[in-house]
């Protein structure tokens, strides 16, 4: 069975006549193996062969410099079996998967099924990237997860902080879900639940049950009837509702207000919150069992803090496919809206590109007059402050007292500028850069360098 894109391979074995043997299977399954040379740019699916006399230290170092691109995916083969903590410290370190090539049965249709599905992913995660916009690590990891999520029949439970896109993602698994004859998504805000009436939003009522009840009524349970029930902010649904909502979960059956009769509903359930569930377990205030049968399957959403890099590719989206600018955007509108804090992440970002979006007039480009006066910097909090002229003297005086001179002293706070702003933007080497106004490369060439940054494994 052919895989439709080429396969790159490391080896980190000294079993030559084994991994010959190995390779040959391979080709006779129609992969097109290509060992990679250190100046290859990897891309794509990669093998990696290893066995338990490889240097674990090694291959991870290998895996950590593969995963800086980010469409790569690993799978590592052994020869012969490993110890269980190093297949752990592989994953931990990036690899998708690991399995000892004897040990299984059909190894080669393992490889090739790994590799047709991570190409399927890739594309479809693609196509996400269209409308959840990002390209960093971290949100092409959620929306790998995403994609294995809809696949499945799990229910569905995203955490993450409020405007970090739950209810888009919500809507994304239901589209993906391939259920067939799959009918609605059903959208509950458990924050808008009124006291006394919660239980017909969600199961409906009879005519007559309560004041102002003038029809029968059916509840979210019932419309999500083959389809997706989608329960925004699960954390705030009331305590008296979560015994009656598992059961609905458990059996597919629930009663309308002011009824006796038991109704039948089968749906799909996706929640979402912004809150420590297991913590609210804990205080009393959400149902245990009712915790562990929504989270079937947890993804959680990164802040957009953790994927500053981000940023520009949405503020582009939000200006023309939700504003219609076809404009250019100023390089110093995207220098304030990376190093600006989002405590609202994606919402807020959008919100602020709609303030500005709304003050630019004319056919010209978007600057930085057209930032709201109201949204500009706190120069004064910004603003790096001097240190003291008498702090600046007695470091210098140190320097040239070891026998510095002035270029030696240039270096050292060079570096150190180097290494602050490598720290302060969370090891993004393309925003500190940014940030000391120099190319990406010098940064690269200053990690490279810095000894206590070479990857370690546990």
């Amino acid at each position: 069975m052919a895989t439709p894109c080429p396969v790159w391979f490391l080896t980190f074995t000294r079993q030559l006549a084994r991994l010959a043997d190995i390779i040959t299977a391979l080709d006779s399954a129609g992969l097109a193996l290509q060992a990679r040379r250190p100046a290859d740019a990897p891309a794509g699916p990669g093998i990696l062969f290893l066995d338990a006399d490889s240097c674990l230290e090694e291959v991870a170092e290998a895996v950590a410099e593969m995963r800086l691109h980010p469409d790569v995916n690993l799978l590592a083969v052994s020869i012969g079996r490993l110890p269980g903590p190093s297949t752990w410290t592989l994953l931990r370190h990036g690899v998708a998967d690991v399995f000892s090539w004897f040990d299984v049965d059909h190894p080669v249709d393992i490889v090739t099924s790994r590799l047709r599905y991570w190409h399927e992913l890739d594309a479809t995660v693609a196509e996400l990237q269209t409308r959840l916009v990002g390209t960093s690590a971290c949100w092409r990891e959620a929306l790998r997860q995403v994609v294995d999520m809809a696949h499945s029949s799990c229910q569905v439970l995203i955490t993450g902080e409020s405007g970090t896109g739950k209810e888009l993602v919500a809507q994304e698994i239901h589209r993906l879900d391939q259920r067939p004859g799959k009918r609605d998504c059903i959208v509950v805000d458990c924050t808008n639940l009124i006291p006394g009436l919660s239980g017909s939003e969600l199961f409906g009522h009879e005519k007559g049950a309560f004041t102002n009840a003038i029809s029968t009524r059916d509840g979210a349970v019932a419309l999500a009837h083959d389809g997706t029930l989608f329960l925004d902010e699960l954390g705030e649904l009331p305590l008296p509702l979560q015994a009656e909502f598992l059961r609905a979960l458990q059996e597919g059956t629930y009663k309308r207000v002011g009824s006796n009769t038991w109704r039948q509903a089968r749906f799909r359930l996706v929640s979402a919150t912004n809150r420590d569930l297991l913590a609210e377990v804990q205080k009393g205030t959400f149902r245990q069992d009712l915790y562990y049968r929504v989270s079937g399957w947890t993804c959680h959403l990164p802040p957009l803090r953790e994927r500053r890099e981000d940023i520009q590719p949405l503020a582009e989206y939000f200006f023309t496919q939700q504003h219609g600018i076809r404009q250019p955007v100023d390089r110093q509108v995207y220098d304030f809206l990376r190093l600006r804090d989002y405590p609202g992440n994606v919402r807020e970002l959008q919100q602020l590109v709609t303030r500005i979006a709304s003050k630019h007039l004319g056919e010209g480009p978007i600057t930085i007059g057209d930032i709201p006066r109201a949204d500009w910097p706190d120069f004064a909090r910004l603003g790096v402050p001097t240190p003291n002229a008498d702090e600046l003297e007695a470091g210098v005086t140190t320097l040239l007292g070891q026998g510095l001179g002035l270029k030696e002293i240039k270096d050292q706070v060079t570096e150190i500028a180097k290494k602050v702003a490598i720290t302060h933007e969370h090891g993004n080497l393309r925003l500190a850069a940014l940030r000391l106004r120099c190319s990406e490369r010098i940064l690269q060439m200053h990690r490279r360098d810095e000894p206590d940054t070479q990857l370690r494994l546990a």
